[in-house]
């Protein structure tokens, strides 16, 4: 018994240190998340350059845009730069204005930022395990590094569930939040099939393997996984906040509503 309660008060003390200080660790995740993306995106445009005779595709129509991988990593670079501009510059001036922005950066995490981040990080790893010239061909690794790999697919994951242990939000109504992810995924899913025509190569090497049939159950599956994705991060969500919300680590501008989704 004695045990017991003595791990109870560790856990106790603990959470109380992270939770008076849950401020301070947001700020710093979010200044770190769009330095980190933000230098990936500049290096990866940059410096990450294919010979044509290496792989053909990185010199056609498109450039780094026809990437999933890289509108997602332009994404969060956004996302915590946004973040970051609230906090400093949303606090001194109108508050009405500073309640715009907020909506904005509550409705992008909830809809774009966390679900497609799960789902480059989840697919990406996954086709990865199965065989990896369907994502990634060997023949890339001396251009592409490691480290650089790793801040594109995994530190994605990382990043955006951090960002929903340390800041709450107020979630958009659902059926606005799907609606807002599926135009992410249907915008994409065009401009693949214009690089497509334009070059007439996929952006993955996955694509060329699979006939018509198959093509359209893998995006179908995609959407699917991305739909899930959602799902998951609103449930994290509310599992971490919906109880003691305003009294834990009150939203910056606007009352924690445990009804905001619509069922």
């Amino acid at each position: 018994m004695r045990t017991q309660g003595r791990a109870r008060l560790i856990f106790k003390t603990i959470e109380r240190f992270l939770v008076q200080n849950v401020v301070r660790w947001r700020y710093l995740l979010q200044i770190s998340g769009a330095l980190h993306f933000a230098y990936a995106c500049y290096y990866d445009w940059t410096y990450v350059v294919v010979p044509k005779e290496v792989l053909p595709l990185y010199g056609t129509y498109g450039y780094k845009l026809k990437f999933l991988t890289f509108w997602d990593a332009v994404t969060q670079a956004c996302y915590f730069s946004l973040c970051v501009f609230i906090d400093i510059w949303g606090s001194k001036n109108d508050q009405n204005e500073r309640n715009v922005l907020v909506r904005i950066k509550d409705y992008v995490e909830a809809s774009i930022a966390f679900p497609i981040a799960m789902f480059v990080g989840v697919t990406f790893w996954g086709l990865m395990a199965v065989d990896r010239e369907l994502v990634l061909p060997a023949a890339l690794d001396p251009y592409f590094p490691s480290w650089l790999n790793h801040m594109m697919h995994t530190n994605i994951l990382i990043f955006q569930f951090l960002e929903i242990i340390t800041s709450t939000r107020v979630y958009p109504q659902r059926k606005h939040a799907l609606v807002g992810l599926m135009t992410f995924q249907t915008t994409y899913l065009i401009w693949m099939h214009i690089v497509h025509y334009k070059s007439g190569v996929w952006a993955y090497p996955i694509f060329e393997k699979l006939n018509v049939p198959l093509r359209i159950g893998f995006f179908v599956g995609c959407f699917t996984l991305g739909g899930l994705m959602y799902f998951l991060g609103e449930k994290l969500h509310y599992l971490l906040w919906q109880k003691g919300a305003n009294e834990r680590m009150p939203h910056p501008n606007v009352k924690y509503d445990p009804n905001a989704v619509s069922q």
